[in-house]
């Protein structure tokens, strides 16, 4: 425990709780677009898409900016969850879980996506008709094929969001204990003299912790697709 001061620990303590978040909220909404994706053709399918992907491709200050100007405190939706619900996302934690779980997201759509185009679609069918319900087709029949996938996914969401940076500390700045996350902290360790040390530290956990998530991410895409191959 004598590893990490107080401060480290709290930042990585942080960290885990924002990436945990981030992840659960995100997961459902992922699951339900990678199947879209996956299984439906339509107009605007691209577009979907592109748009799902984008906080990949943006600069994460933009990102953080555009989350800023959508649910800042005096913006149109961050003024509405205030008045209605009370809650306020602009230099919280919670909107670091909101900023990570949008820069997580496109990697869990990805990897599901993926397992979902894996699974034969004629297993779905016969389950249809069979009489069973588009839902319960996906709860007994696809899910369970495609669940390595899913916590892949997962687990990939949950390693960015430990890593998250540019859109978390432009949305929610960089308060120690309040939205102070591994990457802030390296950051604010690194502009200070003699922070060195913290900052090493801290790139060792953030690196361990991504190893780890990678590694078992793999193990679980080999299973998966060893799965659907032996359906």
């Amino acid at each position: 425990m004598d590893f990490l001061s107080p401060e480290e620990w709290t930042a990585v303590a942080l960290s885990l709780r924002v990436s945990l978040w981030a992840t659960v909220l995100a997961l459902p909404l992922a699951i339900a677009v990678a199947w879209v994706l996956a299984r439906k053709e339509f107009w605007g399918k691209q577009l979907l898409n592109g748009v799902v992907h984008l906080p990949l491709i943006l600069p994460p200050v933009v990102t953080g900016y555009l989350l800023l100007l959508t649910f800042g405190r005096r913006a149109p939706v961050g003024a509405w969850l205030y008045e209605t619900f009370g809650l306020v996302l602009a230099f919280r934690w919670t909107g670091a879980a909101l900023a990570a779980g949008i820069m997580g997201f496109p990697l869990m759509v990805r990897a599901i996506r993926l397992a979902i185009e894996g699974v034969d679609p004629k297993l779905e069918q016969a389950a249809s008709t069979l009489g069973a319900s588009k839902i319960w087709v996906f709860a007994t029949v696809t899910l369970p094929l495609i669940l390595p996938g899913v916590i892949a996914g997962a687990i990939l969401g949950f390693a960015k969001a430990m890593g998250e940076f540019g859109a978390t500390i432009t949305f929610v700045s960089n308060i120690p204990g309040a939205t102070q996350t591994l990457p802030s902290a390296i950051y604010a360790f690194l502009q200070v003299p003699g922070g060195e040390a913290s900052a090493l530290r801290l790139v060792v956990i953030s690196v361990l912790i991504a190893m780890g998530a990678l590694v078992l991410s793999e193990v679980l895409a080999r299973r998966a697709a060893k799965r659907v191959g032996g359906a």
